[in-house]
């Protein structure tokens, strides 16, 4: 199956960098009934970053209102998906790098076979890079 690499939407928030707190508002989009296509999190020195990247903007952006979570303008990454094969993350980066696009970070997870990858580019960027994925 060929790979497929698409524009997502995703938010940020940061939260206090303490035990729990990662787990409250993952719990609250639970609770909502809120579906994630993929989660990011890391530590700062003062505080934590969580990115979102929901399956339905509208019903996330609505249960992180609800649960006090203050979240960014919307954003946008980009999502791959395919059979999981050597190369898999070398080959997005490659593309990227031809078209003279700078990647700000990559995520990729194989997992039963398959392999997934988030993808950040500058904001002025997204364009570029989608054409040069293919992206949908």
């Amino acid at each position: 199956m060929a790979d497929t690499i698409r524009k997502i939407d995703y938010f940020y928030t940061t939260i206090p960098n303490k035990p729990g707190e990662g787990a409250r508002v993952l719990n609250a989009l639970k609770g909502a009934g809120v579906n994630l296509l993929a989660f990011h999190a890391f530590p700062g020195e003062k505080a934590s970053q969580l990115d979102f990247f929901p399956q339905d903007a509208a019903a996330f952006t609505k249960a992180a209102k609800q649960a006090n979570v203050t979240l960014s303008p919307k954003k946008t990454a980009f999502l791959a998906e395919g059979d999981d094969r050597v190369g898999a993350a070398a080959d997005i980066l490659g593309k990227l790098g031809a078209a003279k696009i700078n990647v700000t970070a990559m995520d990729a997870v194989r997992v039963g076979g398959r392999f997934g990858a988030i993808v950040w580019v500058a904001p002025g960027d997204v364009d570029k890079a989608a054409k040069a994925l293919g992206a949908k």
